[in-house]
């Protein structure tokens, strides 16, 4: 009976909100994976050759600065979408 009731008041919901949930989720989850991918070829490439891990850490932090402004635009667009 419980199901039928959250089923009632998911339909009475827009589908905005769900959309937006979704959206919010998934560019979260591509944000922490596109660092994850950063950091990982970072690492590679200082214990390959250690005297360019100066370049390649302010490469990784700009890099990682980026994937991280994505990831917030598409969390803010999300938001727009739910307060509209």
């Amino acid at each position: 009976m419980s199901l039928l009731i959250l089923l009632q008041a998911a339909a009475q919901m827009s589908m905005g909100y769900l959309g937006a949930a979704i959206g919010a989720g998934l560019a979260t989850i591509g944000a922490g994976l596109g660092i994850g991918k950063i950091g990982q070829g970072a690492m590679e490439g200082m214990a390959r050759q250690p005297e360019a891990g100066g370049d390649i850490r302010s490469t990784m932090i700009i890099a990682a600065a980026l994937v991280e402004g994505v990831a917030f635009f598409a969390v803010v667009t999300c938001l727009l979408v739910v307060l509209k």
